[in-house]
């Protein structure tokens, strides 16, 4: 059952889910467990599967879902696109990422196998992959896109140097035509670092994984820092479930408008659904 303190954002907007995760099913109960692992942090859905999350999804009404996976090395790269590409044609309410590896052979070849199958976009995931944001061999992926595809990039863990801010912003600087969608409002655990060097109008930001590590005021200074119109709802599915997400959400207190952008327009606008 809902619970009623969202029932309004429920009736009154379309929302999408700019970031969540799939598997297959074989192996989307190990691949939950491994990432709750990694983070130590309980995962709401221990089973990722493109059916868990279209039901935890239907619970606020969401419209579209952007589901992508990521290759932790470079022999899993073709598999996961095979199934991301898969799964998009049997749920047209799908925008399909796939995944790159900076240890890939043929980076090129396979950036147009994925828009050949309709793939919307590359996901990375740094500290998975061990590969720092602005070193040399991640330049072969983002040449690779830029222009094409854009990237959603996983970002911050005080753990790790891989994906700081100040590193996508090395990349970025000097790749205006690289559009990239930097996860978890700028930086996980590294939001100061995030609202001081990442205002540059290629970069996209979604919600998730943030708003149940920070206050809704700071949530919303970052926000407004950003730019309401280049900000996204994203649940980081199955780690976090979407009525509980969107709870979160609620409690920022943003207007009509501003939630009708980030809940749902931004995204039917950048994907031109």
């Amino acid at each position: 059952m809902i619970d009623e303190e969202i029932l309004d954002l429920v009736k009154n907007y379309e929302i999408c889910d700019a970031h969540a995760h799939i598997f297959p099913d074989k192996i989307a109960e190990k691949a939950v467990s491994a990432i709750g692992s990694f983070y130590d942090i309980p995962m709401d859905y221990p089973i990722g599967t493109s059916e868990h999350l279209l039901k935890s999804g239907s619970n606020i009404g969401v419209s579209h879902y952007l589901v992508c996976s990521t290759a932790t090395v470079p022999q899993q790269v073709v598999s996961i696109n095979n199934f991301i590409i898969e799964e998009c044609k049997k749920h047209p309410e799908f925008v399909g990422f796939g995944t790159l590896h900076p240890d890939f052979e043929d980076i090129e070849g396979e950036v147009e196998r994925c828009i050949e199958n309709g793939l919307r976009g590359i996901k990375l995931h740094p500290d998975f992959q061990k590969f720092y944001i602005d070193d040399d061999k991640a330049f072969k992926i983002y040449e690779a896109i830029r222009g094409r595809l854009p990237v959603l990039i996983h970002m911050g863990d005080n753990r790790y140097d891989f994906s700081k801010p100040k590193r996508l912003e090395n990349v970025v600087r000097n790749m205006s035509d690289l559009k990239v969608f930097a996860a978890h409002l700028g930086g996980y655990e590294s939001w100061d670092e995030a609202i001081t060097c990442l205002y540059y109008d290629n970069i996209r930001f979604d919600t998730c994984s943030s708003l149940e590590f920070i206050t809704p005021e700071f949530a919303r200074d970052i926000i407004y820092g950003f730019g309401v119109n280049k900000v996204f709802f994203g649940t980081d599915f199955p780690m976090w479930d979407h009525a509980e997400e969107l709870l979160r959400f609620k409690r920022l207190n943003l207007t009509d408008s501003e939630n009708r952008l980030i809940l749902g327009e931004n995204f039917k606008k950048e994907f031109n659904l």
